[in-house]
């Protein structure tokens, strides 16, 4: 059942840019009480920022447009963590830091990632949506490229025997991944304690 959203009180003028974020914020709300992007209706992220829906329009040209923004803000908070476990001397200790971090997003915020990698949420490009694919190709980038530097500076001290840290990083991530939506899909399944550690040591080759 979706939530009733109450009544706000009116922006004053030239505090536009305030509701464009409430209206983000009702959407990834409402995203992660119902747990389904389908649930995200103009209709409804209106009723839970408590606005009438004409004035969303003045912020978002249709219903994509929001979700991209859900999307583009949810990796902006995921950026935000892997920059912070991205930190020390030890460049191991960081892309272990890195992955766990990755993993420790996803199992906190399930919908937001499932939305984010994979989930409903695949709008179709062309005629009759603003979201162009430049928009979708500059998803991630940013946490890929942490991901990654993170692996080109363990090779270069030594504690990688990776050759190719690019193309690794893919198949780590790759692995990152799946484990964190099995994780989430999986309601019973004994994993190992140390499976996190063995898919980082072997997909990143750490020495």
């Amino acid at each position: 059942m979706e939530k009733t959203g109450t009544t706000r009180t009116r922006n004053r003028r030239g505090e536009g840019g305030r509701l464009r974020e409430e209206i983000i914020q009702a959407a990834i709300d409402l995203l992660d009480e119902t747990g389904d992007e389908r649930n995200l209706t103009l209709r409804s992220i209106a009723r839970q920022a408590g606005i009438a829906a004409p004035s969303i329009y003045k912020h978002f040209p249709d219903q994509p447009a929001i979700m991209l923004a859900v999307v583009q803000s949810a990796f902006v908070e995921l950026n935000a963590a892997l920059r912070a476990a991205d930190a020390g001397d030890d460049p191991r200790v960081r892309l272990e830091s890195v992955c766990h971090a990755y993993l420790k997003f996803a199992q906190t915020h399930p919908q937001r990632y499932r939305t984010m990698f994979g989930g409903l949420w695949v709008p179709t490009l062309g005629e009759g949506t603003s979201v162009t694919a430049d928009d979708l190709g500059a998803l991630g980038v940013e946490s890929f490229e942490i991901l990654t530097g993170s692996l080109v500076d363990c090779a270069a001290a030594g504690k990688s025997a990776s050759q190719d840290p690019a193309t690794d990083a893919v198949a780590l991530w790759l692995g990152l991944h799946g484990l964190a939506h099995q994780r989430a899909v999986t309601a019973a399944f004994p994993w190992p304690a140390d499976i996190e550690q063995r898919i980082v040591a072997s997909l990143a080759h750490l020495s």
